[in-house]
């Protein structure tokens, strides 16, 4: 009998699913000494790692892993994440404030408010370049949606290799320079691991020309204070961001009221329980059946 333990902020609700789940040889177990799979929240788990003796497999209720992957913390397991399900998300995400902010949406909100009728100049954004670092399922997704409303789009990986055919081009992160010199906008995508740390440092946003940026992969991603001085500059000319490096962001950090930011709290893209669910009984299924796991990450890569 293989016994699963929940770690997660909506733990009610995945016992809840699992019990209603009903699978084969697996039951829900609340002591730590008998649990040889997790389901659970990465940040909420990986200060726990130690306590679970019997550890096999835990799959993660999130896309990012960072918190399990960071040195030091075991690695005598298998490790799945969640993919497929949020690419749709970071779309509505990044094109709708996108829109948003070339339609003055927020102005004429705040024109309504002093019975104001002044329209306001703007350009469409078709035919314009979006730029998507990390080119996996989120990011091709987003490409698909960015065609459709006119975008030229070009992708930027480790290998420099076109993985899927919404992209109009893909450059290697040694190319990264001829691609930031493209971008009306820019969005990252990608996963924290120590080839992107601080990838968008002063030196690479000072390709931009006056690009809009969105940071909806992981907040190591982004130098904060390298973002800083190329708003300053003019060569970003707005940043959305939704990850950071220390979350809740800190109260005294310089993003909160710099008029070149758009914040919010790590909304971009949700893991639903249901979804996460539906991931982690196909992957049950192939456990039992020695299987290669869905969505397995490489501890060495990071992703």
């Amino acid at each position: 009998m293989n016994k699963v333990l929940v770690v997660s902020l909506q733990q009610a609700i995945y016992e809840n699913l699992l019990e209603n789940a009903c699978l084969p040889g697996l039951e829900l177990t609340q002591d730590p000494e008998q649990a040889s799979i997790i389901l659970a929240d990465p940040p909420k788990v990986a200060g726990q790692l130690g306590h679970y003796p019997q550890l096999r497999w835990l799959q993660s209720t999130f896309a990012g892993i960072d918190a399990l992957t960071q040195p030091g913390l075991r690695r005598d397991y298998a490790l799945t994440n969640i993919k497929g399900c949020f690419g749709q998300l970071i779309a509505e995400y990044v094109l709708g404030l996108l829109l948003g902010h070339q339609r003055h949406f927020a102005t004429y909100r705040q024109q309504q408010a002093s019975q104001t009728w002044q329209p306001k100049p703007y350009q469409t954004i078709a035919g314009q370049t979006m730029v998507i670092l990390g080119t996996g399922s989120i990011g091709s997704h987003l490409a698909r949606v960015a065609t459709a409303f006119g975008l030229r789009v070009v992708g930027v990986n480790r290998s420099g290799q076109a993985n899927s055919p919404a992209f109009d081009t893909v450059y290697s992160l040694a190319q990264l320079p001829m691609a930031l010199a493209q971008a009306d906008i820019l969005v990252s995508t990608l996963p924290a691991t120590q080839d992107t740390d601080n990838l968008l440092d002063a030196a690479h946003l000072a390709r931009c020309s006056g690009s809009l940026l969105f940071n909806v992969g992981r907040g190591n991603a982004v130098c904060e204070q390298g973002l800083l001085s190329a708003l300053d500059s003019g060569a970003v000319e707005h940043a959305f961001l939704d990850v950071f490096k220390q979350e809740p962001l800190p109260s005294d950090s310089p993003l909160w009221q710099h008029p070149g930011i758009t914040l919010t709290p790590h909304i971009a893209a949700e893991s639903f329980p249901e979804q996460v669910m539906a991931i982690f009984c196909d992957n049950y299924h192939r456990w039992r059946q020695s299987q290669p796991l869905q969505y397995q990450v490489d501890f060495e890569r990071g992703y």
